[in-house]
């Protein structure tokens, strides 16, 4: 499974765990003195969410907590791009719900 967030395109960067030693300047030392350097991995928070789009559509999307927070979509249809709101979709089969979020989608805010 890609580790990729098809809003922001947040990834899997690589980066150094830097090793240091010595007591810094402003503590009465000579400064800080980097010992080594190890290759390390930032990874984001990814998660798989069910997204409900305005024509009542469920989409599987991996989606960064940053987009998650952000609560907006912004995606490429037909040529344009189509802004709207994250809504959750359910599971299972409580339909009067589904209806009404449904119904929510569409209304205008």
């Amino acid at each position: 499974m890609s580790r990729v967030c098809e809003i922001t395109g947040r990834r899997t960067q690589v980066g150094h765990a830097v090793k240091r030693r010595g007591l810094a300047k402003r503590d009465g030392g000579v400064g800080r003195r980097v010992t080594g350097r190890s290759k390390r991995t930032f990874k984001p928070n990814i998660h798989i969410v069910r997204v409900l789009t305005p024509e009542g559509q469920v989409l599987r999307m991996k989606l960064s907590t940053k987009a998650i927070k952000c609560g907006v979509i912004r995606m490429q249809k037909g040529g344009k791009t189509v802004e709207f709101p994250l809504i959750k979709a359910l599971r299972g089969r409580n339909r009067a719900f589904t209806k009404a979020q449904k119904v929510a989608a569409v209304a205008p805010q």
